[in-house]
């Protein structure tokens, strides 16, 4: 199975724009479509889904904690039920425009804070899977986590994701930003390449961590994204599905 290159994208809302998802879109496999809790509203969802047709990008569930204001990149307190609730209804609302365009729901990855509170928290993470248990789509997320730890056991699909535009503490954290910072494109190549082929990256502190990359993301709202999608996009070509 080869690589893919995975996108979060729809995350504009009404009449504030985010991304430039026309651009990044000829250089992704697959597209995480925000799904109106953290960005996105019927008109971007529906919008970017006829985007990714175009493109014959395969288009997944990008789901938050209910965060429109903090852009989901807020931890949120919430009980297992009342979270599992929030996912569904947010993947089911992206599977109607999918089911109208005649696509496939072909995955779930939770969206920020949601994400990083799932890597170390069971309830979260249960959570997760409940409501995938709905969909019976693979879920993302990181390779030596609960992530792969808990939606493994609960007997998901999983692909395990390396972030070319952001960066890992020693302990393997994923450092999430409320805004991203540019990187460049040929030093996030070089870490890239280094990930998939080593099985390593370097953390802020120094030391290596170990890493596996079933998949690569790349975040549109992180400044010159599309020449960083472009530039592994060429790089990782001839690894890619």
């Amino acid at each position: 199975m080869g690589l893919a290159i995975n996108c979060d994208m729809g995350e504009a809302f009404g009449l504030y724009h985010m991304g430039d998802d026309a651009a990044i879109m000829p250089y992704i496999s697959i597209a995480n479509v925000a799904c109106g809790f953290h960005a996105s509203d019927p008109n971007v969802m529906h919008k970017t889904v006829k985007l990714a047709k175009a493109h014959n990008v395969k288009v997944g569930a990008h789901p938050s904690l209910p965060d429109l204001q903090g852009f989901g990149r807020r931890e949120m307190k919430m009980n297992r039920d009342e979270l599992a609730d929030c996912i569904i209804y947010q993947v089911g609302a992206l599977k109607g425009f999918l089911d109208a365009e005649g696509m496939k729901l072909n995955h779930i990855k939770p969206h920020g804070a949601l994400y990083g509170m799932a890597a170390r928290n069971e309830e979260v993470a249960n959570a997760i899977c409940d409501a995938a248990d709905a969909f019976k789509v693979t879920l993302l997320g990181m390779a030596g986590t609960l992530h792969e730890k808990i939606y493994k056991a609960r007997g998901h699909s999983f692909l395990a994701e390396y972030y070319v535009d952001l960066d890992y503490d020693q302990t393997g954290k994923l450092i999430i930003t409320r805004e991203h910072a540019a990187v460049d494109p040929k030093q996030a190549v070089a870490r890239t390449l280094r990930a998939i082929k080593e099985g390593k990256v370097k953390s802020v502190e120094g030391p290596d961590i170990p890493m596996r990359a079933d998949c690569i993301c790349v975040h549109s709202d992180t400044p010159g994204a599309v020449e960083l999608a472009k530039a592994v996009h060429e790089a990782l070509k001839p690894m890619l599905n």
